[in-house]
């Protein structure tokens, strides 16, 4: 099963996002699979009013338990940001 095929339209999935003003600040944010609307046979990452091709470069997490953990793994305990929804 390729990376893209682990994924459903619809499904809401976590990801880890770093602030492009700021690298060191990074937070886990919520966001929805869906069909690419200039791709409509690719799937995205509809994140921030904006859609994102869902490739293997993203670190996608299918629960927040997961995307926390990882999250915790790469920048330690403190100083999380969480935003969600």
């Amino acid at each position: 099963m390729g990376y893209h095929e682990a994924f459903v339209p619809g499904q809401i999935v976590y990801v880890i996002i770093r602030n492009p003003h700021a690298q060191s600040v990074a937070n886990v944010q919520q966001a929805a699979v869906v069909h690419h609307p200039d791709a409509p046979n690719q799937l995205a990452l509809f994140l921030y009013e904006t859609y994102y091709p869902l490739t293997e470069e993203l670190a996608v997490y299918a629960s927040m338990y997961e995307a926390e953990s990882a999250y915790h793994d790469a920048f330690g305990l403190g100083g999380i940001e969480e935003y969600y929804g």
